[in-house]
This record gives structure tokens, sequence and C-alpha cells, in this order.
């Protein structure tokens, strides 16, 4: 089933899409469509913190067990 969208441009958006067709010779549709792929996969490389810090979760023995709980530990954090 087609979805068809309207979409409001200024003039340095419009130039952008002209732009690109000229340069790729693709449609505008070509170009929205391939745009909204590209943001889909970007929004979908984000992680969780724990995705990142992967392996190293619940390897370290030793050290405070209040890191989360004590402000006094987050002094000079950030600086």
């Amino acid at each position: 089933m087609k979805a068809y969208i309207h979409a409001r441009l200024g003039a340095a958006d419009r130039a952008v899409l002209d732009e690109l067709k000229q340069s790729t010779g693709r449609t505008e549709s070509e170009i929205v469509r391939r745009g909204l792929r590209l943001m889909a996969k970007e929004e979908g490389r984000r992680r969780s913190a724990l995705d990142v810090a992967g392996r190293s979760v619940g390897r370290f023995k030793n050290g405070p067990r209040d890191l989360s709980t004590n402000t006094r530990r987050l002094e000079g954090f950030g600086e």
C-alpha cells in the first residue's frame, strides 16, 4: 500500500533537494526515501550504557560499593 506525504520546504531545503536531484539523477521521492532509511539506520545505532560497557560489566571485584549513592564521591566529576 502506498502512502503519500506532503512536506513544506523552505528555500534553503528546496535548493538542497534540487541540487541532490541534479547531482544524483534521482527523483525527489527516491531522495526522501533514502533519507528516511539513513535516519532509521542512524537511530538504530544508539546503544545503551550497558551495551557500551559490554563485557566489563560485573568484572570489577574491588572498589567502593557506594559510587552511585555517595555524593562525596562525585566531587570534581565532569570538570
